[in-house]
């Protein structure tokens, strides 16, 4: 089984998108809540059903590129066992979610579908 590719700061802005299940949706909820507050960012809804491409629940973190090596550090010692994609924002989503995807934990296949209409 190959190794999921790690971030590395190359692109202006970033989602990263944490998720969870039903036993560990309070921990990633707190996890988001807890980024937003030390790097000043900005978190989306916690997401209890399937959103966009995305195979899990999930809680989605903007961050740049200048937030970036205080960031995914941070998620990396913090995630306790749970899977962060994250991905640059370019402005083509394919590229974002495929070329460009990156995993702190375990890789999961995405829906890419809706990006290649």
């Amino acid at each position: 089984m190959k190794q999921p590719q790690r971030p590395i700061n190359l692109h202006e802005n970033y989602h990263a998108h944490v998720y969870f299940d039903l036993q560990t949706v309070e921990f990633a909820t707190q996890l988001c809540e807890k980024a937003g507050d030390l790097f000043n960012l900005k978190i989306g809804r916690v997401h209890q059903k399937l959103v966009g491409p995305h195979p899990c629940w999930s809680c989605q973190i903007l961050f740049a590129s200048n937030d970036f090596e205080q960031l995914i550090p941070w998620l990396e010692e913090s995630r306790q066992g749970l899977s962060i994609f994250v991905h640059p924002l370019t402005g083509n989503d394919l590229d974002d979610h495929t070329k460009y995807a990156c995993w702190l934990g375990d890789e999961s296949e995405l829906n890419v579908d809706m990006f290649r209409r």
